[in-house]
């Protein structure tokens, strides 16, 4: 294939993860922080961000697929619309995700943003996402030991002639309206509906800072989508059938982290291989190269080690439990949260709630096993 073009894509994904990165860094934009906040705090400010990263990217694929420039097939990567509806993968894998976030101390792309700010712990988090990666794309492990009882829980829409799992594929069969003027139509009632509950806060209406940051993570999920799906994305997998070794993941798809931090890995252990360089791959090394960059020109960049035995082990199995089910799952808080959610696919949103859901769980757990603990110290000092 022409080297330029694929070149090009690739440094594009890391321009736009790179700014990402920057404005996620600056802004402290984390799920797991919006759902500690929420949960702990009564604060929804955080979450009204990330929501409203959701509505610029769902608002701006929407415009994208009915201006005909960009067009969504059934196998983007992952295949957020496809008719194959894996409900409980979702949900279990969702809230194992939500589980990890918690003990990681943030989700996979809040490790890469820590990890650019000198956080070592995140490394550890990484390489746990990056193992189970490695362990589910190269051996039968997944297909055996999960696949074998979760498969038959997939419901196949395509028998009914539903076309995929998008809210609006949904109402339109059910309906028998035109798809076109569905899709439209649910969109809009999605958008519409987010922005009103994000901006109907005052307090959120006065911060800048959440606001810049929920609209530029949108924003970056639009450009991954308009980069791999429109003309110069088409060009870009027509070039990769005829190359020599074709370059992996050439796919329509926009920015998530769990697999792109496998394919990391993969990568860095056959640096010499650029075919094994990928969308993914990029977005990964830009988004911790903006945090970085906003680090040592705020001057906030510190080593960050472990304080006890029991903070190394909850990292790890955080990292552990995000690689397993954000694989289960096919996405994190941003690959499902924000990507997912722009193409209306009931997948990604179930994936959503499971994912905070586990999170509050375990934040309560947390905060409960904490107290005890305090309760039974003052009890033996008194």
């Amino acid at each position: 294939m022409e080297f330029d073009l694929h070149f090009y894509v690739l440094l594009s994904a890391f321009a736009v993860a790179l700014v990402m990165g920057v404005v996620m860094a600056k802004t402290n934009f984390c799920t797991m922080g919006a759902v500690s906040d929420w949960v702990n705090m009564g604060d929804t400010g955080r979450l009204r961000a990330w929501l409203l990263a959701v509505a610029v990217a769902a608002a701006g694929l929407l415009v994208l697929e009915l201006a005909k420039v960009v067009t969504l097939p059934g196998n983007t990567l992952p295949p957020y619309r496809t008719p194959q509806f894996a409900w409980l993968r979702y949900l279990l894998g969702g809230f194992l995700f939500g589980i990890g976030m918690t003990l990681g101390s943030g989700c996979g792309s809040k490790s890469l943003i820590r990890i650019g700010g000198g956080n070592l712990k995140s490394v550890f988090v990484a390489l746990g996402i990056g193992a189970v990666g490695y362990v589910m794309f190269t051996t039968e492990f997944f297909s055996i030991a999960v696949m074998s009882w979760l498969g038959p829980t997939v419901l196949d829409l395509a028998p009914y002639e539903i076309r995929g799992q998008n809210l609006d594929a949904l109402v339109s069969w059910a309906a028998g309206t035109d798809p076109r003027m569905t899709r439209a139509a649910a969109g809009a009632l999605v958008v519409g509906g987010l922005l009103w509950f994000i901006f109907r806060s005052a307090d959120f209406r006065a911060n800048r800072e959440l606001i810049a940051g929920g609209t530029v993570v949108g924003v970056a999920v639009i450009a991954g989508w308009f980069i791999t799906g429109g003309p110069w994305g088409e060009d870009w997998r027509a070039a990769a059938m005829f190359a020599a070794e074709r370059p992996s993941r050439v796919e329509v798809q926009s920015f998530t982290f769990i697999s792109p931090i496998g394919d990391t890995g993969r990568y860095l252990m056959q640096p010499t291989r650029f075919s094994l360089l990928t969308f993914g791959v990029m977005g990964v090394f830009g988004v911790i190269a903006g945090s970085l960059l906003h680090s040592l020109v705020s001057r906030s960049f510190r080593f960050e080690w472990f304080v006890s035995l029991q903070d190394f082990v909850n990292h790890v199995a955080g990292g552990l439990l995000m690689g397993f089910g954000g694989f289960l799952a096919m996405g994190c808080t941003i690959g499902q949260g924000v990507t997912g959610t722009s193409t209306l696919a009931l997948g990604s949103f179930l994936a959503l709630a499971a994912m905070i859901a586990g999170g509050a769980v375990t934040m309560k757990v947390q905060y409960y096993l904490l107290d005890e603990r305090g309760f039974w110290r003052a009890l033996r000092a008194g």
